[in-house]
């Protein structure tokens, strides 16, 4: 009986915890739907009394969300191809091919990580703007292209595969290149999707290096967008909400689409090596 109890007020805790968690992303897509002015009137409304998408239309045509939904997909498609990539080449070097210095540079990266991104990002502009990428998508993905983490993640994910796997395919003639791209990134799917995921949802929700690269407004990002539109329509709750569900709903779809294999990934990675 008592485990029993045990059980209802576990769950119960759980499901108020999920409630608590869950309601102002539901509120939101609540409001997004209201009419102008509804969410501001007492008491505040949890349901719209006329649902409307008008917002959402004021949103792709007056405002131009289609661009800046455009100009998020763009980066934050090929900053997940380039950074995983590289991601996997470096983890798969430092774990599996010995060369001069590689555990000294590997220490030094892990170093690198005590560092915020935000001291790099003056130094990185700077960089950028003699060489003509300020203002440019390529100048949006050069911190993306490698992360300290995701080679972390790699390479423990890569020792755990047996050095005579590769050894045999090595004495049957492959290249590295051959045993890396039909050997290694096979065996390194779970570990892909995990990458792919972080690499996808950093970018997409990146608000401060997009600010600081992508003077052009043509060329913002949906984040960026958003803190101008909430400049704009500051008193304007229901279109701000509407923004809001535009720039959330697909990173939600592609976690709940793929957390499995994230899960996957970062349980394996911590296992193995």
């Amino acid at each position: 009986m008592n485990s029993r109890v045990a059980v209802w007020v576990v769950n119960g805790l759980l499901a108020g915890l999920a409630f608590v968690s869950l309601f102002p992303l539901v509120w939101m897509v609540s409001v997004s739907f209201m009419q102008p002015g509804a969410a501001s009137t007492l008491p505040t409304p949890i349901l719209p009394a006329s649902p409307t998408l008008a917002n959402y239309r004021t949103l792709f045509g007056s405002i131009g969300m289609g661009k800046y939904l455009f100009n998020s997909l763009l980066i934050a498609l090929l900053a997940t191809l380039i950074s995983v990539s590289f991601n996997v080449m470096a983890g798969y070097a430092f774990a599996k091919l010995q060369f001069r210095g590689r555990d000294a540079i590997f220490k030094t990266l892990l170093g690198a990580l005590v560092i915020p991104a935000q001291v790099a990002m003056l130094p990185l502009f700077l960089m950028l703007k003699p060489l003509g990428l300020v203002n440019s998508y390529a100048g949006a993905l050069v911190p993306v292209l490698a992360s300290v983490f995701g080679i972390f993640l790699v390479r423990q994910f890569a020792r755990g595969i047996p050095d005579d796997l590769l050894e045999a395919a090595r004495i049957d003639g492959a290249s590295e290149f051959r045993i890396f791209t039909t050997v290694i990134v096979p065996l390194l799917k779970p570990v892909l999707a995990t990458l792919a995921i972080f690499a996808f949802l950093g970018s997409w929700n990146d608000f401060m290096w997009p600010l600081i690269v992508l003077t052009d407004d043509s060329l913002h990002t949906l984040p960026v967008a958003l803190a101008g539109l909430s400049r704009e329509h500051v008193q304007d709750n229901e279109m701000m909400m509407a923004g809001s569900v535009v720039t959330v709903l697909p990173v939600l779809v592609v976690f709940l689409a793929l957390q499995r294999h994230y899960m996957a990934g970062l349980m394996a990675g911590g296992v193995k090596g």
